[in-house]
């Protein structure tokens, strides 16, 4: 198992150690998941995401980064002006998803995160289709925080002041307690919060400092996954994988508009057949009713009939009840639609509803 820069902290701090995307990883501290959940709605928790990848893409003389990068991805990524940070994919010649990715550009170079368990594929991929226009740079050792919830602005910008006034989806190289960090307004939550990319060697340090905050408190990986199944975000392996496409996600909203004419990103033909016909099958909101979980691999069925699967399930803190996500058929994919979750034999009633569960607080400014 590898470990992060922060893995002795975890343990000082009484984590539960899990084994996760081949890293040690914190599920949850004492205080247990739902406090650390609520915790993050409310205050501010802090997450240590340092098992993502994290590559620099420089162009060589002559090239153009951004211009590379869009033949693997589906995004505008030579729209970005410096500063501005973009959610995009890696698509296949099928327009399955490899993966999905932060990509920022700095000015004179990109800085891109991957998942934990892919970046190493992902960097392979890059190696084999950038290299001519790209000096590519992989980071693993740095270190990333997340620092999540509404109290996220006021806790960082007492180290870095400039924080409070960028926005959702920017990006800036700022100095913390000596260390040249790189900052993005952005998470996994749903919620306002940075991430931050630090220097291996002080991680451990930046993360001190944090914590010494009152209002910060470390959350895990629990609560990660809690919080983000709230937003209604997609998980890597669960909720896309390669046998999901950006429309059938419904992450249509991450193509280029003039992408999804020209095209010219893996999969090209598959994404523009289903813009213009409609994909088969659509990923939706489940409310089950009671208090039955239906987790990933629950079958959804309508009148006997099995039309779609569970992909994420769980407990929502924040609503206080059952919420899941899933792909079931075109057809059948209306809101208001009644459907049975399938959970251990016995059909549980739920409804289709609209995603996020819990309204979104990013700050846009």
């Amino acid at each position: 198992m590898k470990r992060t820069p922060l893995y002795d902290l975890h343990r000082e701090l009484g984590a539960r150690l899990v084994p996760f995307a081949g890293y040690e990883m914190p599920v949850q501290y004492p205080t247990g998941i739902l406090v650390e959940h609520n915790h993050t709605r409310t205050a501010c928790g802090l997450f240590d995401v340092s098992h993502m990848g994290q590559v620099r893409l420089t162009a060589k003389p002559g090239q153009n980064a951004a211009k590379a990068l869009e033949t693997l991805v589906p995004g505008d990524i030579t729209g970005l002006q410096p500063g501005q940070q973009r959610y995009t994919q890696f698509t296949n010649d099928a327009g399955g998803i490899l993966d999905d990715l932060m990509v920022t550009s700095t000015g004179d170079h990109l800085l891109v995160v991957v998942n934990a368990a892919c970046k190493d594929a992902d960097l392979a991929h890059m190696q084999k289709h950038l290299s001519a226009a790209c000096e590519i740079e992989p980071m693993f050792s740095r270190g990333l925080l997340a620092l999540q919830g509404p109290q996220a602005s006021a806790v960082l910008s007492r180290l870095v002041p400039q924080v409070a006034t960028m926005k959702f989806m920017t990006g800036a190289y700022v100095v913390i307690d000596g260390a040249r960090c790189y900052v993005t307004r952005s998470g996994y939550t749903g919620g306002d919060g940075y991430e931050i990319s630090t220097p291996a060697d002080q991680t451990d340090a930046i993360a001190r400092k944090l914590l010494s905050h009152p209002e910060v408190k470390p959350i895990g990986l629990g609560a990660r996954d809690s919080l983000r199944l709230e937003a209604g975000l997609c998980l890597y392996g669960h909720d896309i994988d390669t046998t999901t496409t950006p429309v059938e996600a419904v992450l249509l909203w991450s193509v280029g508009k003039e992408r999804r004419v020209q095209g010219g990103f893996p999969g090209t033909a598959t994404v523009q057949k289903q813009i213009a016909e409609g994909s088969t099958r659509k990923r939706v909101g489940l409310l089950p009713e009671g208090k039955a979980i239906a987790r990933e691999g629950a079958e959804i069925v309508i009148a006997g009939k099995t039309v779609g699967i569970v992909t994420s399930g769980g407990f929502s803190p924040t609503l206080g009840r059952a919420i899941a996500m899933g792909y079931v058929e075109r057809s059948q994919s209306a809101n208001g639609t009644r459907v049975d979750l399938m959970v251990r034999g016995k059909p549980v009633p739920a409804e289709i509803v609209p995603m996020p569960f819990v309204k979104h607080a990013y700050y846009r400014g």
